[in-house]
């Protein structure tokens, strides 16, 4: 079962080279023509740093990944997240996904990892990112998960502590009406982050009520998204008020955005129903889902690219095989905690 066995970094494996892991994949095959992305980058950092035993392979990636995002970061903090396959970045440095993911993933690394070098140079590269301030509810969600991390080590951190105050400031948002319970008009994707990332500022600044924010939110979405004992998550096109409709293409950042979010509302409240919603996202890449499809290569390790009206998108990009991944080691976090009397 995905939830006892360990994660397998095959796939990931190979999607890298000595410059980064590729974006996408045809299949089971890199497509380095389509170079690499400042978010893949960051979320395969994030994974590294929490794996306990990494082989040397692993530690020459999780090396890799951070010398990455230290060259996408520009000297005002903000990143750039497109580089092509010869190894020249391109667009422009913003403070938009990219730069929440990679201040998420550098505040985990300069807690996380048991590299010393890494744990300096990750918090010198968040310390800079947090001179940014973002408008982007997500990119400010997920770099709160970065300053909370940061924040269990160093309670007086100055920069994790202006990321949080900065993106209170777009998070703390009132909901609409009772029956719609998400401080947006849509959902649209990576949504539990937003309840994630109120759970960690209310844990991190002592707030119960944005804990209470977060737990409810996230309460509200799994409420939602449970179909005759499954997730049914949003698809692309995203969802407004009203029930909630199979939609399609359903994507395993979803997925592994709500097993974060799972994981941090087990610890903020105890309560087994949390524990019990994990087991439904590991379940969901094993098939329990609208269409019955297991949605990763058991060969291979990697993650299939999305769920389809038409079945499964069987190209195993970096994204989705992070999802996969993270969504493994949260498991194998629950696993390692005895269930509570009921």
């Amino acid at each position: 079962m995905i939830a006892t066995a360990p994660p397998n970094f095959a796939h990931l494996l190979a999607l890298s080279g000595p410059l980064g892991t590729y974006e996408h994949a045809r299949f089971a095959s890199a497509r380095v023509e389509h170079g690499f992305c400042t978010d893949d980058v960051a979320r395969v950092l994030l994974v590294l740093v929490r794996e306990p035993l990494p082989s040397p392979a692993l530690r020459n990636l999780t090396r890799t990944s951070l010398n990455f995002l230290r060259s996408a970061q520009s000297a005002d903090g903000t990143f750039r997240n497109r580089r092509d396959e010869r190894g020249v970045f391109m667009g422009a440095s913003t403070n938009h996904d990219w730069w929440g993911r990679a201040m998420w993933a550098l505040g985990v690394a300069s807690v996380e990892s048991d590299d010393e070098v890494i744990r300096r140079e990750a918090l010198e590269s968040f310390s800079r990112g947090a001179r940014v301030v973002s408008p982007w509810p997500r990119a400010s969600a997920f770099a709160v998960l970065g300053a909370a991390a940061v924040l269990t080590t160093r309670p007086a951190n100055p920069a994790a502590r202006r990321v949080l105050e900065s993106a209170l400031r777009v998070l703390d948002r009132p909901t609409a009406n009772p029956s719609w319970c998400w401080p947006e008009a849509r959902l649209t994707y990576a949504n539990a982050v937003w309840a994630d990332a109120l759970m960690a500022a209310g844990t991190a600044f002592k707030v119960p009520l944005l804990q209470q924010q977060g737990l409810d939110q996230l309460t509200w979405l799994v409420d939602r998204w449970t179909r005759d004992g499954h997730l049914s998550v949003v698809g692309v096109e995203g969802e407004s008020a009203g029930e909630h409709v199979v939609g399609y293409d359903q994507q395993p950042i979803e997925i592994a955005t709500l097993s974060e979010a799972f994981v941090r509302a087990y610890k903020l409240s105890a309560d087994e129903r949390w524990r019990r919603a994990h087991e439904m996202a590991t379940a969901w890449f094993l098939g329990a889902n609208d269409q019955g499809a297991v949605m990763f290569d058991e060969a291979t390790g990697g993650g299939y690219d999305g769920l389809t009206a038409q079945g499964v998108n069987l190209n195993q990009g970096a994204e989705s095989t992070l999802a996969l991944l993270a969504t493994w080691q949260n498991a194998r976090h629950f696993a390692r905690i005895p269930a509570c009397a009921s």
